[in-house]
């Protein structure tokens, strides 16, 4: 059975939402799922400022905090993490840079990832945020497995190749349309890449 462990960073809910559809389409497809939160390292007072922030921290304090035993146990990981300038978000580079010691010893070549993204506007740094996060993921010598346009449903939910992403209003509210099915695909290839690689070993 493929592990598939998906980490997720998610201040307001967004990527939380995603992290659970990939989930769901990971465990349809038979893997063995962990799903684990980034830890938060933001100051209270600046979570407490926003009421929606607030809301997500106490709704989820009892999903499990991703350790590096995460990363050693998965065959494949799927992110869900939203943009920040651009970039991946602090707390997200943080737990990245806790990983050289299993980078030194070998243990992420080979570790099949994929990425999912989200911002408040069509071109609020999704795709750089995910090409940023795959950076780091060719250090490991891990095996990138993109969407593409493998699937109708990439055109439908907003055409991003690299990784599927959001775009979310000020309510909250996610704007494109067959999102979940646009994870579900991604979820779906990148097991069956997981599934393929983990025979071959």
């Amino acid at each position: 059975m493929v592990k598939v462990a998906i980490i997720y960073y998610s201040s307001t809910g967004t990527n939380y939402k995603m992290a659970n559809w990939a989930k769901d389409a990971a465990e349809k497809e038979g893997a063995e799922v962990k799903l684990v939160k980034v830890p938060e390292l933001a100051p209270m007072a600046a979570i407490e400022s926003n009421p929606a922030w607030k809301a997500h921290y106490e709704a989820t304090q009892d999903v499990p905090e991703a350790t590096m035993d995460d990363l050693d146990w998965a065959d494949a990981i799927i992110w869900s993490i939203p943009t920040r300038f651009g970039n991946v978000p602090g707390q997200v580079k943080q737990y990245i840079d806790q990983a050289g010691g299993l980078w030194a010893q070998g243990k992420l070549v080979n570790k099949v990832v994929s990425a999912m993204s989200s911002a408040q506007n069509p071109h609020g740094g999704q795709e750089a945020t995910v090409l940023a996060l795959y950076k780091t993921m060719f250090h490991w010598g891990a095996i990138v497995a993109a969407p593409g346009y493998t699937d109708p449903v990439t055109f439908e939910s907003g055409g991003n190749p690299y990784g599927t992403s959001a775009t979310v209003d000020g309510e909250g509210n996610i704007q494109e349309n067959k999102l979940d099915e646009a994870i579900a695909n991604q979820a779906k290839r990148t097991v069956t890449i997981a599934k393929a690689i983990t025979a071959s070993n």
